[in-house]
């Protein structure tokens, strides 16, 4: 889509606790694979950084093989590398970033850093069609923002939570409930059961930044709802439900807000929570209502993953872009 040629590229995204590796020749994912470290994290309920990069450590090598392998591509046949350069956990970033360059520098391969950013941004474009510009919610477990983007590599932030992502927001909602971790997908599942709405749980309203979001008062109010006797008796499910259409409205709101003012008909959801069923099936249904074309990935897509990596990668590596071996991670990096 971006380049007349069909660069074949290695991906490889380590910016949490996911170790990913990829290859991609234009729009054609040739192997896409991913160690999840899930069951490393769940005894703690939550992501403990100096764990995820030594499993990063010992699942490099052999994801990174594996994907090549599968994809029936040698090394020498790399037209790139992209590597998830930030944001992220620090020594989670310096795994694949080490590799990257090392394997880079031994075969004399082109190294491009990429923003995690902007591989969740255009992975959709892997699947289908978008034309730019278009309002692009990023929604995971740690990054919540609201994108202008006007063209490939031009991004302008409109607003971001100023708190908690939406992700971290459901997983410390399904720690309050008793639920184990990662607590979105279980607040997800549970919530087809119940009623949206079953408990009016607040939706923040900023008095300043049109599109920033907060959710550190919904947390609050569900922790205070529990703690009542309508908490303690009324179903998991209905109380599941009712705080994820909170979430789902708040996200909608600025999004849709955006593409009014911007004056733009089309949004792409991407990142983990974009897998929400709730948070897909409301975007459609506003879409529709507004005449807006909506764009999700498909589930593997929403999620961490190092196609979106070796697509954004190949776009740079088409346009001459080359990252140097002295090529830094960034935990706090902008897009």
């Amino acid at each position: 889509m971006f380049s007349k040629h069909k660069l074949t590229v290695l991906g490889i995204e380590t910016s949490c606790d996911d170790t990913a590796a990829a290859v991609v020749r234009d729009r054609q994912i040739l192997a896409s694979l991913v160690s999840s470290q899930d069951a490393v994290h769940s005894p703690y309920g939550g992501i403990v950084p100096e764990l995820a990069s030594r499993h990063h450590a010992g699942n490099i090598v052999p994801i990174v093989d594996s994907a090549l392998r599968q994809a029936d591509v040698g090394v020498e046949a790399l037209d790139g590398i992209a590597v998830t350069c930030g944001p992220g956990l620090i020594g989670s970033l310096l795994v694949g970033l080490s590799f990257a360059k090392a394997v880079a520098f031994a075969h004399a391969i082109p190294l491009v850093g990429i923003n995690h950013l902007e591989g969740h941004l255009l992975a959709v474009l892997l699947e289908q069609d978008m034309a730019f510009p278009f309002v692009c919610l990023l929604v995971s477990g740690g990054h919540t923002c609201l994108y202008h983007a006007r063209a490939p590599g031009a991004y302008e932030r409109l607003g971001a939570t100023r708190d908690d992502a939406a992700g971290e927001a459901f997983d410390k909602a399904a720690k309050m409930m008793g639920f184990g971790y990662p607590g979105g997908r279980i607040i997800d599942r549970l919530a087809r059961q119940g009623e949206p709405a079953a408990v009016a749980f607040p939706r923040a309203r900023l008095k300043t930044g049109r599109y920033d979001l907060s959710f550190s008062g919904l947390k609050t109010a569900l922790r205070q709802f529990l703690q009542t006797s309508q908490g303690q008796t009324l179903a998991a499910a209905d109380i599941a439900a009712s705080y994820q259409e909170a979430v789902v409205d708040m996200l909608l709101e600025p999004t849709l807000r955006a593409t009014r003012d911007l004056d733009l008909k089309r949004i792409v959801v991407s990142g983990g929570v974009a897998a929400n069923s709730r948070l897909r099936t409301r975007m459609g249904e506003e879409g529709r209502r507004h005449g807006l074309q909506v764009a999700v990935p498909s589930l593997p897509l929403c999620t961490d993953n190092a196609a979106m990596i070796a697509f954004a990668g190949a776009r740079r590596l088409a346009e001459g872009q080359r990252a140097a071996l002295d090529l830094n991670a960034a935990a706090s990096l902008r897009l």
